[in-house]
Formats: structure tokens, sequence, C-alpha cells
């Protein structure tokens, strides 16, 4: 998980891949698909290894990655709440 001062250096990469597919596109008459599996987050997935040393190789998972997402881990079985303002574990079940 990112801290946002860790997500802020890791969110100009992954804007910057929407930017690659659209300049694949023009250049290769691709689909979106196909353009998104060439180019699109290989610089943010470069730097999130950098800064995690964890190899992913879902960038689209980068956005989830982000710790102010989700809420504080849940006292009854430690997994993070979904939310920083759920009531509810997802996991467990335990009010909050």
């Amino acid at each position: 998980m990112l801290d946002e001062s860790e997500w802020e250096q890791i969110f100009p990469d992954l804007q910057r891949g929407f930017q690659e597919v659209k300049e694949y596109r023009r250049a290769h008459r691709t689909s979106f698909e196909e353009a998104k599996q060439h180019v699109y987050g290989h610089g943010a997935l470069k730097r999130y290894f950098e800064m995690t040393g964890f190899h992913e190789t879902n960038f689209a998972a980068l956005w989830h990655h982000r710790l102010s997402r989700y809420g504080p881990p849940c006292r009854a079985c430690g997994k993070p709440l979904r939310t920083p303002r759920a009531k509810l574990c997802a996991a467990c079940g335990a009010e909050v």
C-alpha cells in the first residue's frame, strides 16, 4: 500500500499512461485494448517496484494500492476496512 506522499509520486506515471495509449493508438491504428497492453502502466509499474520492491504485474491494481482509500484495521480480524467511514467489516462482519 502507498501512503499519500508515495501516491503523489506514482500518480503522474499513471496519468501519463493514458496519453501514451492515445499516442500508440494514433501511430499504430490499434484498438484501445491492444494499445493498453503495449504501453499503459509500464512507467508506473517500474516506479512501484522501485518504491516497494514488489513486482506488480497488473497496472490497474495500482489504483487500489492507495492507503487513504481504506479504513483502519478491523479490531476483530485485523483486515483493513473497505473505506475510512465503514461501519461494518466486510471481511468478518464485525461492527466498527
